[in-house]
């Protein structure tokens, strides 16, 4: 995961590493995703999630675009 200014920064970074773009998240969508993600993790009874819990949690946080489905 990488930080960015701004788009044009973003752009810049891009063209400079020859790299492909990928997902792009506002720092909103970061933290709700992150808070989905993590809210159970100190749980003694935690476990890993099944694809499609997970699927569940990118859909529910509006991370629906073809870059979020999971394989």
């Amino acid at each position: 995961m990488l930080f960015f200014r701004s788009e044009d920064h973003l752009t810049r970074w891009l063209e400079q590493h020859d790299a492909p773009r990928g997902a792009v998240l506002s720092l909103a969508a970061t933290w709700g995703l992150a808070k989905a993600w993590y809210v159970d993790r100190r749980d003694p009874l935690w476990k890993p999630r099944s694809k499609e819990q997970a699927q569940a949690i990118l859909d529910e946080v509006g991370l629906t675009d073809e870059f979020w489905k999971l394989a």
